[in-house]
């Protein structure tokens, strides 16, 4: 092709390269052998085949609203084809008398349809059009330029057939494409594009999305293993007084089945010489920061000091208060240092933590500072650690010579498969257990007429002494959007319940301010707070039994469970009201009604990742993999993402050689895959293809 059109592929799709175009694949296939009457036509249709002649052509309209329009007939109905763009070449492009075979989508407007930009081409009866043609995605930009699915089709159809496509080898050893029963590569380019018929092309999807998850996973558990060959951890040898005085006399609640396994977990990643990088996933009050706790016990009874970071100082504060006060029981020293740490209280705990005599620190992102020095960091506990950018968290590190431990906490709970990719290189605990007489929230989805109810809910609530929380999407009106606000709904509440205190916080409050409104609610002072969704993690309020959520449909299914639990921490029944308006669609609707049907997280995640795909659900924009992926689906490909695991694993196993490390580690439940030589080098090359460009975060917690 010339100059100009390898641009535009290069800039809009970025294809620079024949293997670029090549692995470029249709989004979904069409059976072009068989064409529709216009008589045919009904509602709403996919991509539709016509072929039939135009009657004339007129060109309607001027300056931006010119289009040209085609009476094409089938020789029984007529139809309209529009163009809006490219009007005087459309025309010229295509003559009346002609047959034509017109390829798009058929829009219905009353009663009659019209088919707008579609595909056009000769008629040749000796190669009527046959058997499965892709559909390819293009940008409007391309779509302006003249570009179209089949065009794109045409140079992969020439790429195939170039005699140099039959010496092209494959991405995968033979090894693996042998045990896995998979189609060889060549095989499965050509039927990508142009699949002989349904169960051909699955076989070729099949065969693409292990070579994309294999690679990943191979990627993903290198890197590993090669960090726990080469990172050597601090060894905490003993459990000791604080931790044992604290166990036995100063629980304020028998742990959970779950938090004891974890707590195992991790005691015996601290006895093993190398860095402990694990992952602690735990519902929404499911017991994580007892777990914290006891770790940094773990620390300080083997002479070290621990940090726990949280993303903002609201939560820090909240933290602060927790630890603070089982460290008293056992004579911990606990400090808190935020942005808002006054200087001359800044300079002791800089001291406490050079001198050793502050134990265990609790901050926000002023703990990464360089001013912040300890004497002997051992463990840093992450909060909600998608809210760190990964540098940041990166920086914890260097805080000692030996690098600290590391407990990374989200209380979103994240689906299995998500977790094998964007974590796949930590190890994970969950905890999947709720502590007992914690009692299920009742979660209702409530439209805008039904507003009379809800506050006389809210209102028996208030009266019987508990506090309520009202969310809000915006903070001020905004007229291009029908969304409520915080700033007046702070106004009309207090309309309505002009006899209690009511309190609010939004983003744009500086921090003091925003602490002051909360302290009104966190004390009692004020019965009602009105927010943003700022309150989303970290606010403990167990008096606090109501959550409103305005406009719930403008929120994840992730976020309307993090704001829910801010509810049903205390011993009275709760509840999470989920206000929208009566008019959203129908998967809008379903999407709600799941929230009303579960309170577990780990479902509701499943089913956030399956609604709205890989790519929105929080971690996974910073790690670039959800982008990486696109044939895989981490959504609806668990099965194949666990088989490619296994894979990679074998091929480790068998070959360490691919870790570039000397040392044993070997994951015999896995067994193992010795590889040829030419074998190792297909892997490498192709990591290096896939991944060279990339910077590479898998070493970083």
């Amino acid at each position: 092709m010339g100059e100009s059109r390898a641009k535009s592929l290069a800039a809009e799709l970025e294809i620079h390269t024949f293997r670029d175009l090549i692995y470029y694949f249709p989004f979904r296939h069409l059976d072009r052998s068989r064409f529709y009457k216009i008589s045919e036509l009904r509602g709403e249709m996919p991509l539709v085949q016509l072929k039939g002649r135009f009657i004339s052509f007129e060109i309607e309209g001027e300056g931006a609203k010119r289009r040209l329009v085609g009476l094409f007939s089938d020789g029984e109905r007529l139809m309209q084809i529009i163009w809006f763009a490219r009007v005087n070449a459309m025309k010229d492009a295509y003559r009346p008398g002609v047959d034509y075979v017109i390829f798009g989508r058929p829009t219905e407007f009353r009663g009659n349809y019209n088919i707008a930009h579609p595909e056009v081409t000769p008629y040749d009866p000796a190669k009527p059009p046959t058997g499965w043609q892709g559909v390819y995605n293009l940008t409007d930009k391309l779509r302006r330029a003249g570009w179209s699915a089949r065009l794109l089709s045409t140079l992969s159809s020439n790429l195939l057939s170039h005699p140099g496509f039959a010496g092209v080898a494959d991405t995968l050893p033979p090894e693996i494409v042998e045990a896995y029963r998979l189609m060889p590569l060549q095989d499965a380019l050509r039927n990508m594009h142009f699949p002989a018929d349904t169960a051909t092309l699955q076989k070729a999807t099949e065969r693409m999305k292990f070579e994309e998850l294999f690679y990943l996973q191979l990627h993903i558990l290198r890197f590993a293993r090669s960090r726990n060959r080469k990172i050597r951890g601090l060894i905490f040898a003993r459990i000791g007084d604080y931790f044992n005085g604290f166990y036995h006399h100063c629980l304020p609640f028998e742990l959970t089945g779950a938090q004891k396994r974890v707590l195992r977990e991790i005691r015996g990643d601290m006895r093993t010489g190398r860095q402990m990088n694990r992952l602690l996933q735990g519902d929404v009050g499911s017991g994580k920061t007892m777990v914290a706790f006891m770790t940094m016990l773990m620390a300080v009874d083997n002479g070290y000091q621990a940090a726990l970071m949280a993303p903002t100082e609201i939560l820090a504060t909240q933290h602060y208060e927790t630890l603070r006060e089982w460290g008293e029981k056992i004579g911990v020293t606990v400090r808190l240092l935020t942005g808002s740490t006054r200087v001359k209280e800044r300079r002791e705990i800089h001291a406490g933590l050079l001198d050793g005599s502050v134990q265990l620190i609790v901050g926000t992102h002023a703990l990464i500072e360089d001013t912040v020095q300890f004497r002997n960091l051992g463990l840093t506990v992450i909060d909600e650690q998608h809210r760190f950018g990964v540098a940041q968290r990166a920086r914890m590190w260097a805080k000692n010579s030996t690098p600290p431990h590391v407990l990374v906490m989200t209380a979103t709970p994240i689906p299995r498969t998500l977790a094998m990719t964007v974590y796949g290189d930590l190890d994970v605990s969950v905890i999947d257990e709720l502590p007992p007489g914690r009692k299920p929230i009742d979660t209702m989805l409530r439209y805008d007429d039904n507003r009379m109810e809800v506050n006389r809910l809210i209102g028996r609530e208030l009266e019987a002494g508990r506090q309520v929380y009202i969310v809000y999407p915006l903070i001020s009106e905004n007229p291009k959007l029908e969304l409520k606000s915080v700033e007046t709904g702070f106004e009309r509440i207090s309309g309505i319940f002009p006899q209690y205190k009511v309190s609010y916080v939004h983003g744009r409050m500086s921090p003091e301010m925003k602490d002051a409104q909360m302290q009104k609610f966190v004390s009692g002072e004020a019965r009602i707070l009105v927010a943003t969704t700022v309150i989303e993690v970290g606010v403990n309020v167990p008096n606090a039994s109501v959550m409103v959520i305005e406009n719930s449909e403008r929120f994840g299914l992730s976020q309307l469970h993090q704001l829910r639990g801010r509810v049903g921490r205390g011993a009275e029944k709760s509840f999470c009201i989920l206000m929208t308006k009566q008019n959203i669609g129908s998967d809008t609707r379903k999407r709600l009604s799941i929230m009303t049907q579960t309170n577990d997280g780990f479902l509701i995640s499943e089913a956030d990742m399956k609604l709205r795909g890989p790519g929105d659900m929080e971690g996974t924009q910073q790690s670039g993999i959800a982008f990486a992926l696109r044939v895989a689906n981490l959504a609806t490909d668990g099965y194949t993402l666990g088989l490619t695991r296994r894979a990679a694993l074998q091929v480790l196993n068998g070959n360490p050689q691919l870790l570039e490390v000397d040392g044993p580690d070997f994951d015999s439940s896995e067994g193992s895959m010795p590889l040829s030589a030419s074998s190792i080098d297909t892997l490498r090359r192709e990591l290096r293809y896939r991944f060279m460009k990339k910077v590479d975060w898998s070493q970083i917690s």
